[in-house]
């Protein structure tokens, strides 16, 4: 196993595009690399069917070099070949580039249907089946998430805030509204829980610079593997539960 192998779909899917193009001509160095990537892209359900024919069946650049040596060179050079991989992975590519152009609007109107543990799971699964191939967005939808919850409980007590108001500061106002917040209790045990729920909120409120939709931020931003958005995810959605859970218990 390699350990310089990039942690996104994206880049992934490009260095894989690089050791095709240079195994067109009949470089075969990279067999080991290659097929590492082809794996991992293989095993994702999401991108197996936009991967070309010739990568799901290619096991390795010497399999790709014989079904390369079939493909007409033009002038002597290697550009149809290199032409093809190009065409083979553009559906790929398309869908890893733009796959964070879907609004996140749906997010509430899923989760204010029934503002219920139900609708808070629905929103949770579909940033976890996004961890893969798009953590950035998934990310982004679980932030998305809490926030909702957060706005759509002090919209229904009465209490007002801004849209300046940040995510850790919106939590922090439904706690004191819930009486969950660390300094409305006196247990010890009690306290620590409810600092530790604080923590985490303020953390995933962190991401919004840090990670989530990090594109355009130059080769210095932070962009996370799918381990990290699937953290983010699952941290948002039990805290998002929790909320939902409590306020309908205490309201009548």
């Amino acid at each position: 196993m390699f350990d310089d192998v990039p942690d996104t779909p994206l880049e992934q899917a490009k260095m894989m595009e690089n050791i095709l193009l240079a195994a067109c001509e009949g470089n075969r160095g990279q067999s080991g690399m290659y097929t590492q990537l082809r794996g991992m892209l293989v095993n994702d359900p999401t991108l197996k069917p936009l991967l070309p024919e010739f990568v799901r069946t290619c096991r390795d650049l010497n399999h790709f070099w014989s079904y390369a040596k079939g493909l007409p060179t033009e002038n002597n050079h290697w550009e149809r070949r290199r032409k093809h991989v190009r065409d083979g992975l553009t559906p790929l590519f398309d869908f890893l580039e733009h796959r964070n152009t879907a609004p996140v609007d749906n997010v509430a109107s899923d989760v204010l249907k029934s503002f219920d543990p139900d609708g808070v799971h629905v929103v949770w699964n579909r940033a976890l089946e996004r961890r893969h191939t798009d953590p950035e967005g998934a990310i982004t939808i679980a932030r998305t998430l809490l926030e909702t919850v957060c706005k759509h409980i002090l919209d229904a007590t009465g209490e007002t805030y801004t849209e300046k108001d940040d995510l850790p500061a919106l939590y922090r106002a439904v706690a004191i509204k819930l009486n969950i917040a660390p300094s409305q209790h006196t247990e010890d045990a009690f306290k620590r829980i409810l600092g530790g729920a604080t923590s985490v909120v303020e953390g995933l409120g962190s991401l919004r610079n840090k990670i989530g939709d990090a594109h355009g931020k130059g080769k210095a931003a932070v962009r996370p593997a799918a381990r990290h958005a699937q953290l983010a995810v699952n941290l948002a959605g039990a805290m998002a539960t929790f909320l939902v859970e409590t306020w309908r218990e205490r309201t009548p």
